[in-house]
């Protein structure tokens, strides 16, 4: 009766079922991790955002790599800004999608290592090759407030860092290539600035991570647990079809069936 699963058809249809069972399992877990990354990533910032600023050097020294715990926590930096070495880090984009520049300052402390200071955005100049207008820093000893943020990398950002670019412009913000160019100590990460406000609001500082929303990770797995549960019932009624389909066929073969006796009868005349 089911001999038709030995087909070449029902064989390759049934390999598909078997197939798609465990791939689409897969893609489900991987949309749920998902989710729990997104999920303890959101806590993580709003635990570290919601956490009482703390000096910036009991979390950083130089050459320290910022491990992912100690992401977003509030820092204060004391010192005085070197303009004279600030760079711009091209390819960046404000709250509205608008591209432009982040202002990346140096801070030097009262002990001579620096810190770096993402001090917001601002529109990038006409002429690429051209630096752009950027709004000075305090002048003085100032206390800086802002998050924790790890060196960028192309491996982490996806940005690639491009070389000969024009003087005092960078793709990433990296510690170790800025210490190379200011000849000082400079602690690893960098601190995204959050006060004192920019004077006009200019730098554009950089807004609070989103840690409210958790996307449709989850929804996504279990569209794909169920589009699993799916296949074998969608398999098991295209089996019982055919099947049908065959019994009523062969019901239909049978002489002298109401299906098979589907021949003219002829009148026989009265004698």
């Amino acid at each position: 009766m089911y001999r038709f699963l030995l087909s070449r058809q029902w064989v390759i249809l049934t390999l598909i079922a078997l197939v798609l069972v465990p791939t689409m399992i897969e893609l489900g877990f991987w949309q749920f991790h998902r989710h729990e990354r997104r999920v303890a990533q959101n806590a993580l910032i709003a635990d570290n955002i919601a956490a009482k600023p703390v000096p910036v050097e009991e979390l950083t020294s130089p050459g320290h790599t910022v491990p992912r715990a100690d992401y977003w926590r509030r820092i204060t930096a004391t010192g005085t800004f070197d303009t004279a070495h600030e760079v711009v880090v091209r390819r960046r984009t404000n709250a509205d999608d608008r591209v432009g520049v982040h202002v990346l300052t140096p801070l030097v402390l009262k002990d001579g290592k620096v810190v770096l200071v993402n001090r917001g955005w601002v529109p990038a100049a006409a002429d690429q090759h051209a630096y752009p207008p950027v709004p000075p820093a305090p002048r003085g000893e100032v206390t800086v407030t802002g998050r924790l943020k790890a060196d960028e990398t192309t491996g982490a950002s996806g940005i690639k860092d491009l070389k000969g670019l024009p003087d005092r412009q960078v793709m990433l913000i990296s510690s170790r290539q800025q210490a190379e160019l200011i000849g000082r100590e400079v602690l690893g990460g960098y601190l995204e600035q959050t006060a004192p406000a920019s004077a006009g609001d200019t730098p554009e500082q950089i807004a609070e991570p989103d840690h409210d929303s958790i996307g449709a990770h989850m929804a996504y797995a279990v569209q794909w647990w169920l589009f699993a549960a799916g296949v074998p019932v969608g398999w098991v009624i295209l089996v019982r079809r055919e099947k049908y389909d065959r019994q009523a066929g062969q019901a239909s073969d049978v002489p002298g069936s109401p299906e098979g006796d589907t021949a003219p009868v002829e009148a026989v005349p009265s004698r």
